[in-house]
């Protein structure tokens, strides 16, 4: 006797499980926590504090195809790094496992101020 396949579910489409959505956001939040780890290793020549902890980070957009997208500012529009930083940060993140590519946007609205720093930032450079 031949099996049919049953109509209540089909085995060629893509799945709806709410787990399975579940699993790809979480696997999103963990590819964006790592991507904040490799931020975190970055600094601004002048300042020891890390870009992540400065605020420089305005945006990560991880997409389901491997993109990630990173939108930062600097602390000045005459930063002496504002030519290498950007690629330096392409670089390290396009090397992650489960990253296709990396794209940095620089972006100058809104500028940055010292307010966006971590208060572990204010902490390490004396601002309380």
């Amino acid at each position: 006797m031949e099996q049919e396949k049953s109509d209540a579910f089909d085995f060629d489409s893509p799945s709806t499980d709410p787990d399975d959505t579940a699993d790809s956001t979480s696997a999103d939040d963990d590819l964006e926590s790592r991507i904040i780890a490799v931020l975190q290793t970055v600094y601004d020549p002048e300042i020891p504090v890390d870009i992540y902890e400065l605020g420089l980070i305005y945006g990560i957009d991880v997409g389901t195809d491997g993109k990630v997208t990173i939108s930062m500012t600097l602390t000045s529009p005459a930063c002496p790094v504002a030519g290498s930083m950007p690629a330096e940060i392409e670089e390290k993140v396009a090397a992650m496992e489960g990253v296709e590519t990396a794209i940095v946007n620089l972006v100058w609205d809104p500028p940055w101020t010292p307010d966006m720093m971590s208060e572990a930032a204010r902490l390490e450079l004396g601002f309380y």
